[in-house]
């Protein structure tokens, strides 16, 4: 009989952490190296992709200003989605977050299936972010051909994934800081061209006229909505990259709160704020959107000079920004996966720095196989690899709400003190939001334009689940792994006093891994 999943180590002497965790150093444990200002530009800038720059013009002249109802409907999903996770991950932070919490509340089939598919999408992710900064640099220096550009860009983050996470989290504030203080500026410049107050502007100032006055604000019917939703919902891919890396910092609960809890302002500012001043600047059909891009055409309007410039710096930005998260997000997974026994047991192995050295140059290592494909086969094998992992997002997002859906009577059973982040109306919020995104996959399968990409994506994810009911039926599935992920002296988890989640069938002794944690 399947015994329910448990917030408890598994075997053992219950006054002792499980046997099976690894001792820090080379074999085993990721060190607390994150600080506080590192994880809240992480949560910023995770969920401001080069997509919301380069992306949004699409969108735009796809559905016109009901484009604003779009990036709300997809937000709210982001926020309700980021409450659930961060209920989970303030419990328990560790780098596996949303596949851990699937093996454990799901089965071992889940956490196996989900994790390897987000894996898959990061590394995908690596070639499209890698192809799109080095066509930038070789617009600036051409005498660089595009792929040098491509191998020097990977190579400088690979190099300093591998040095510390301190030195990703480095990167990631500064790269962040640039993005928020682009949209920032952006906004404010925007808002008073739009009321007609800013000195020297070329825009007429017309306020929110532009809204309305090209078909009304809903000028191609309320089914555009719809189709605006699947253009834009990929693009808030990243908002959970925070609940991954929290468990490598000092107070990786606190980091999880702060995120979750900041989540709906940072949607409402940086996605539907800066859109709405384009809708304001720039009428939604104005060639200009699609040609030069919404945030060109938005500043064009106000006459700025070298807009273009400008505008080509900071997309550089989020793009190194989204390479440097992608290959450290990739790698947690990957690391997390080996801890599990779901992925070769090399990947969960740490250098001297704690930094899972074996999983970031596997990560990196697909990730230039996808950019000589690109190079190659652009139309073919890369377009495969685009679409076959375009659909994941809507995966993890589900996976999320069904791991939530039964974790939170266990963390409420043997943990409560942990229940620190709480999702709204439980458990309607979570099934509702559940039935939203199963309909979000059904209504692509219905729409031309999305329609290969999601039955790309069923068919890699029917094969990645196959893959892992076929190692359960041969019996390959490794005993449970440690209930908690150490890392190094403090330990991620233990860091924060957190307990680990056991998985099914285990013994249901309970180790007191906090204490374990805190070298008590």
């Amino acid at each position: 009989m399947t015994r329910p999943p448990t917030l408890t180590a598994e075997g053992g002497d219950p006054a002792k952490p499980g046997p099976e965790a690894p001792p820090p150093g080379p074999e085993g444990g990721l060190r607390p190296g994150l600080r506080s200002r590192h994880l809240s530009m992480i949560a910023i800038g995770g969920i401001i992709g080069a997509g919301l720059f380069v992306g949004s013009g699409s969108g735009i002249a796809a559905t016109g200003p009901a484009i604003l109802v779009s990036y709300a409907l997809v937000g709210l999903i982001v926020v309700l989605v980021m409450r659930m996770l961060g209920e989970m991950a303030a419990a328990n932070p560790t780098s596996g977050s949303f596949s851990a919490y699937a093996d454990r509340a799901l089965g071992r089939w889940a956490g196996f299936s989900i994790g390897w598919l987000y894996w898959f999408f990061w590394v995908v992710v690596l070639a499209v972010e890698g192809t799109a900064g080095a066509t930038i640099l070789n617009g600036w220096v051409p005498a660089v051909p595009q792929w040098a550009w491509a191998l020097i860009v990977m190579c400088v983050l690979t190099v300093s994934n591998l040095s510390s996470v301190s030195s990703y989290g480095e990167f990631e504030f500064w790269f962040a800081s640039i993005k928020v203080v682009a949209i920032g500026a952006f906004i404010v410049i925007g808002l008073l061209a739009v009321f007609g107050v800013l000195p020297g502007s070329d825009n007429p100032g017309d306020g929110f006229g532009h809204l309305t006055d090209a078909g009304g604000f809903l000028p191609k019917g309320p089914g555009a909505i719809l189709t605006g939703v699947l253009l834009t919902v990929f693009s808030f891919m990243g908002s959970e990259i925070v609940t991954l890396a929290a468990g490598e910092s000092a107070d990786p609960r606190r980091a999880v709160s702060r995120a979750t809890n900041s989540v709906i302002w940072r949607i409402c500012i940086f996605y539907l704020g800066s859109v709405l001043v384009v809708l304001c600047l720039v009428p939604w059909n104005d060639k200009s959107i699609t040609d030069d891009g919404s945030y060109v055409a938005a500043l064009n309007s106000i006459g700025i000079p070298h807009v273009g410039t400008a505008m080509d710096v900071i997309v550089l930005t989020a793009v190194m920004s989204c390479l440097n998260s992608g290959l450290y997000t990739a790698s947690r997974m990957a690391f997390s996966l080996g801890l599990r026994g779901d992925a070769p047991r090399a990947f969960h192995r740490t250098s001297g720095r704690g930094v899972p050295h074996v999983a970031i140059l596997s990560s990196v290592a697909f990730g230039f196989v996808a950019v000589w494909f690109n190079y190659q086969w652009p139309d073919t094998v890369f377009q495969f690899l685009l679409n076959s992992s375009g659909a994941v997002a809507l995966f993890v997002w589900l996976v999320i709400c069904l791991a939530q859906l039964r974790m939170r009577r266990v963390i409420l059973r043997e943990s409560p003190d942990k229940l620190v982040v709480r999702m709204w109306l439980f458990p309607y919020l979570t099934w509702a939001t559940a039935a939203v995104i199963v309909f979000i996959i059904g209504y692509m399968l219905t729409d031309d334009s999305a329609r290969s990409q999601m039955l790309l994506s069923l068919l890699v994810a029917a094969i990645v689940v196959a893959v892992a009911l076929v190692r359960r039926a041969l019996g390959k599935e490794t005993p449970a792994a440690p209930a908690v992920e150490p890392a190094g002296a403090a330990g991620a988890a233990g860091a924060a006093g957190g307990v680990g989640y056991a998985r099914r069938g285990g013994s249901p002794a309970r180790a007191e891994t906090a204490g374990a944690g805190r070298g008590d």
